[in-house]
């Protein structure tokens, strides 16, 4: 795995922070991400894919405390599940707790949330201080992007920042889980 790059990283903060989207390498995928607290950064999402508001996005974290306050609304023995399988590839839906805006939630009373294990991704968002909104970098109904060129493809000017970096290991996307029933909705 490269080392890190600072001052890549200071760059992609910055871009977020100022209310961009940036694209990023994740473990199987490129991604676009935003600070999920800026609505006009999460509709400049939706209008670069494509896609419909109301479907709801994926938080991500760097590490599993800054994934802990979106799990408060989980029993004890639900949650402690959820932390044993990350960080890894594994997407839980949980039940969102009342800070999460509807921006995020989409027609849902739930949120996805995933700890990631890409080690560029996770540094990113402890940079950033927090998860951040994460979804695959490719128009609504196309194959996500596995190179940064398909990302420039896809989007040309549309992003603030691509994040310089690698893809890990994995061919395909995470599993989805419900945390309260058990249930897998995606295998990974």
């Amino acid at each position: 795995m490269p080392p890190l790059n600072r001052l890549h990283l200071e760059r992609a903060v910055r871009a977020l922070r100022a209310g961009g989207v940036i694209a990023h390498a994740t473990e199987g995928v490129w991604g676009l991400a935003c600070d999920p607290a800026d609505p006009l950064a999460v509709a400049r999402v939706v209008r670069l894919k494509g896609r419909r508001a109301d479907k709801g996005f994926i938080l991500v974290a760097g590490s599993v405390p800054q994934a802990l306050p979106l799990l408060q609304r989980l029993a004890d023995a639900q949650r402690a599940g959820v932390v044993r399988s990350w960080p890894g590839p594994v997407t839980w839906i949980v039940p969102a707790p009342d800070e999460v805006p509807h921006w995020i939630t989409g027609r849902h009373r739930s949120v996805a949330v995933r700890v990631s294990d890409h080690y560029q991704f996770a540094a990113l968002c402890e940079a950033f201080g927090g998860p951040l909104l994460s979804t695959s970098a490719n128009l609504q109904g196309r194959a996500a992007a596995r190179t940064a060129l398909a990302v420039r493809r896809y989007f040309r000017a549309g992003i603030d920042y691509l994040l310089p970096g690698q893809l890990g290991g994995r061919r395909g996307p995470s599993a989805i889980r419900d945390a309260v029933s058990g249930r897998e909705l995606r295998a990974g």
